[in-house]
């Protein structure tokens, strides 16, 4: 398990993924340093909801900043570090919104991920970065599942890129620098505390307000959603199993982190229904740019790795995060 003598950074801690890891980090008795900007792209309340339920641990520091802000990410590292072991998570999320706001998306996830390259290439005895890639890097792929060897230069949206980009940049540090990552490409993540701009929530508030519910390419989508538990147990078993240097002293990787089966879309909001206890009115409409069609994981490699073996479908899943969502909301 985990080295208890160092702290833990955790860029993105008062997002989805970086709560869930914080908290169960927190939960094992180890030291959590965590970043976030707060920005505005979703509801703040949300991120600050959670960071409440993380600072009732003494074990957690939280600093507001910016990973894009060289020198306040330096001051970070100097004042709480340094850190032998990052979870990066921090990045502008979302496939839509990198149409309107492209900035934001190189700021954050190019600009950002090359701060934590370089404050990790300078500490001494560095032992793994751990940073947040996505299945979107698959773009248009045909072929299922999706492998971590498959092509991947065809991204259909900017957001896509950019994580493609953190991919070839960590490849080159690790080559440059020998020092250990790990991106992981996560594929379609729910469960309590989830994000508000994500399919289950936006179908959850619209079928419990009695509202349209918004069904992409007429409902003809698979997705392979992972629960929120699954997600962090791969995450931690990753961290714990850092790559050492191939052929070409290369001591970085790609893996997926997913739940291993594609779900009908029309099957999953059909759960959310049960779970609500009431019918969805739906309102089909085309394919939206930027999205793919169906994605499916293939996590041989990560299972071959760490032993990553997700255990919740969505039948188990679902009422769990709506339990949250009726709780948090109080509906």
């Amino acid at each position: 398990m985990i080295s208890m003598h160092n702290k833990i950074l955790i860029t993105g801690a008062a997002g989805f993924i970086g709560f869930h890891c914080a908290l169960r980090l927190l939960q094992a008795g180890h030291d959590v340093v965590g970043v976030d900007n707060m920005n505005d792209y979703y509801d703040v309340q949300l991120k600050e909801d959670r960071l409440t339920e993380l600072s009732n641990f003494t074990n957690f520091t939280f600093i507001k900043t910016d990973i894009s802000d060289k020198p306040a990410m330096e001051d970070v590292w100097n004042n709480y570090g340094p850190f032998k072991r990052v979870i990066h998570l921090a990045a502008q999320a979302g496939v839509r919104y990198s149409l309107q706001n492209p900035f934001a998306y190189v700021q954050s996830n190019v600009l950002g991920h090359l701060v934590i390259l370089e404050l990790c290439r300078h500490t001494e005895g560095f032992e793994h970065l751990v940073y947040a890639s996505s299945s979107s890097v698959y773009g248009g792929n045909t072929k299922l599942p999706y492998s971590v060897t498959d092509r991947t230069d065809h991204p259909v949206s900017l957001y896509a890129a950019t994580k493609r980009s953190d991919e070839l940049m960590s490849h080159a540090y690790s080559h440059l620098y020998h020092f250990p990552q790990t991106g992981l490409r996560f594929f379609t993540v729910y469960g309590p505390w989830g994000r508000p701009d994500m399919s289950p929530f936006i179908f959850a508030n619209a079928i419990t307000k009695g509202q349209k519910v918004p069904v992409f390419n007429n409902g003809k989508m698979k997705r392979d959603f992972t629960y929120i538990d699954d997600i962090v147990t791969g995450v931690l078993a990753v961290l714990d199993h850092p790559p050492e240097q191939d052929n070409e002293n290369v001591a970085h990787r790609v893996l997926n982190i997913g739940n291993t089966k594609s779900e009908n879309l029309m099957d999953f909001i059909a759960t959310l229904e049960n779970a609500l206890g009431t019918k969805a009115d739906i309102d089909f409409k085309p394919m939206q740019a930027g999205d793919v069609k169906e994605t499916f994981a293939d996590v041989t490699e990560t299972t071959a790795i760490c032993g990553y073996k997700p255990t919740t479908t969505i039948q188990d899943g679902v009422p769990k995060f709506i339990d949250w969502f009726q709780s948090y909301y109080k509906v």
